[in-house]
């Protein structure tokens, strides 16, 4: 009963949104990224993004004016992850802050001695467990542009590793995924690429996927979406694990729409 409820509100949610189709366009161009999705999973894509934008808290800092279009960009770049999971997966939080560009946190962190520190480190987006995800607009703006490198998705996949705990890199897997192969997969090319950024070789992986095993995950989420082609080529065993996860494969829609 209550999830028949819970769909006929969310079918109320999209029905009554005010968005236009000019507004849902404009998004979407400016937005190569999705350009590879079918007609029918760009409007699935856009329910989603309703129903996010409904469930979600917006807010913007250091004087930044938040507009439709921006958060249109947000939302559809947040919910493509999740396009075949569905919105339940972003459940156990709600906000969402927007810097105009790169912001400093600053951090209390222990070391391996037991000595604290304080760290102040300029960052793009962060992902809080069951807190915000916080994000810069400027580099928001520039993703989705197929260059690999994509905030947005970066900080949501996070999300989706914290489900069962701190990010690992190990989100909680579906019934029919082996966690075995996961495990194995993902820790042989976390430490083959450890080994070919610390030698200087390029990979067309960003190198902060060297950094720790949840990095790796959410970077490699990233080139998953904007370039699967590298991550294929590379990490094949990675990118089939990623393609059971997210249940999407845009290599091979891709392939099969030129």
């Amino acid at each position: 009963m209550f999830s028949y409820i819970k769909d006929w509100r969310r079918r109320r949610i999209i029905k009554r949104s005010h968005i236009t189709p000019a507004q849902w366009e404009a998004a979407y161009a400016r937005l190569p990224l999705l350009q590879r999705l079918s007609p029918q999973e760009r409007h699935d894509l856009r329910d989603l993004a309703i129903l996010f934008l409904h469930e979600k808290s917006f807010s913007a800092a250091h004087g930044l004016v938040l507009t439709q279009h921006m958060l249109l960009i947000i939302a559809l770049q947040a919910c493509l992850p999740i396009l075949h999971l569905g919105l339940d997966w972003y459940e156990g939080w709600s906000a969402i802050i927007v810097y105009p560009e790169g912001f400093v946190p600053r951090h209390t962190v222990m070391d391996e001695y037991g000595v604290v520190h304080q760290t102040q480190d300029a960052l793009s987006g962060e992902a809080w467990q069951q807190g915000p995800i916080v994000l810069s607009w400027h580099d928001t703006e520039h993703a989705g542009e197929l260059d690999g490198g994509n905030v947005v998705i970066h900080e949501f996949a996070h999300k989706l590793d914290m489900l069962n705990g701190a990010a690992n890199g190990f989100p909680p897997l579906h019934p029919e995924m082996d966690a075995a192969k996961w495990a194995s997969a993902f820790s042989a090319a976390y430490n083959h690429f450890q080994g070919q950024v610390h030698a200087g070789i390029p990979t067309g992986i960003d190198a902060y996927a060297s950094a720790a095993p949840a990095e790796f995950f959410a970077v490699m989420s990233e080139a998953f979406f904007e370039r699967p082609e590298v991550v294929q080529a590379t990490y094949p065993d990675v990118y089939e694990n990623l393609r059971q996860f997210y249940r999407q494969d845009f290599l091979a829609g891709y392939k099969q729409r030129v």
